[in-house]
């Protein structure tokens, strides 16, 4: 019988994976750690080993896996910037991952967090909760008419833009590879960065993290947007340098922010720290703001996203188990 180890896994993925994989008939271990150093002896014997967003699969990490006699890495998300994907094919380790699990659930979360932000509502709750019922401090604005600046304009954007369209929001965006017939068709105007920093209400990220794009959001990009501009990010934590957020908070010249990732986030989110301090100051600080809202990278997180992501790497593995093309392989490629 094949056999897959899963590492970082949650007792969803325990609950998902098992009941899909009846169908498969895979022998399935489950470890909670995060796949590291101190633990990888667990992988000897297996071919195929399944990780998640913040297991760190350097070349050290990929040395001893390919040691250890594994072939495949499955990654049960989208993202693949923590696999060094250069070094796995060197060692001849292939890398698949599932590139759409439920581009509705991501676009969802990032539509919460901007009617969530700009109605108050986290703070209305709790202010109503005290038995607080006034008014004070809670005035939103009319999203219909404004505009919605789009970085990025994948499935899970295009999502998103047919919701705010339908909200009466105009629609600027930004791609390396623009969508022209998208565009065309659903009334987007595709810009430069420089202006659609300066055009919009809203700024929402939906774009890879690469070389090119990390930290994309800095001080200067701050700088260049509107005052009080609301930014939203559902991609990648290192989309956004977190000092020079913070500083732009604080000055107001960012009037909100919505972030369902951090840029350190593998120490924090997914896990219980409720019975112990936060030592990261930079999370601490962004927590402390109420025009901040910090979700922990549950944009995904729904029964569909969950059913297609447990299908669809049983799939990939399935694929490689039997020889066939790995359509959703990651490749070395030129950024």
């Amino acid at each position: 019988m094949n056999r897959i180890i899963f590492f970082d896994s949650k007792e969803y993925d325990h609950e998902s994976f098992t009941s899909h994989n009846a169908a498969y008939g895979y022998e399935l271990e489950f470890h909670t750690g995060r796949l590291r150093l101190s633990n990888i002896s667990l992988t000897k014997g297996y071919e195929v080993v399944c990780i998640f967003v913040n297991d760190d699969i350097n070349k050290e990490v990929l040395a001893n896996l390919a040691e250890n006699g594994v072939k495949l890495i499955a990654l049960r998300c989208a993202g693949f910037n923590n696999v060094d994907i250069i070094e796995a094919n060197r060692l001849g380790i292939r890398v698949v991952r599932v590139p759409a699990y439920s581009p509705y659930a991501v676009a969802e979360h990032a539509l919460a967090l901007m009617m969530a932000l700009n109605r108050h509502i986290p703070r209305s709750n709790w202010r109503t909760r005290d038995g607080n019922f006034t008014l004070n401090g809670l005035m939103g604005f009319d999203m219909h008419g404004k505009t919605a600046g789009i970085i990025g304009t994948g499935r899970i954007a295009k999502i998103l833009i047919y919701a705010l369209r339908g909200m009466g929001m105009k629609i600027v965006a930004y791609d390396l590879y623009p969508d022209k017939a998208f565009a065309a068709e659903n009334g987007v105007t595709y810009t430069t960065l420089n202006k659609l920093y300066a055009q919009s209400d809203i700024i929402s990220l939906h774009c890879p993290l690469t070389s090119k794009t990390r930290f994309l959001i800095d001080e200067k990009a701050i700088g260049k947007m509107k005052k009080g501009v609301m930014l939203i990010n559902t991609s990648r934590g290192k989309l956004i340098y977190t000092h020079d957020l913070i500083n732009g908070l604080k000055n107001k010249q960012i009037g909100f922010a919505g972030l369902d990732v951090y840029e350190e986030e593998a120490g924090y989110f997914y896990e219980d720290r409720s019975d112990r301090l936060i030592n990261d100051d930079m999370l601490a600080r962004l927590l402390s703001f109420n025009n901040v809202i910090v979700t922990s990278h549950q944009g995904f997180f729904t029964r569909e996203a969950l059913t297609n992501i447990a299908d669809t790497t049983l799939e990939n593995i399935t694929a490689y188990f039997t020889g066939k093309e790995l359509v959703n392989e990651v490749l070395p490629q030129k950024e």
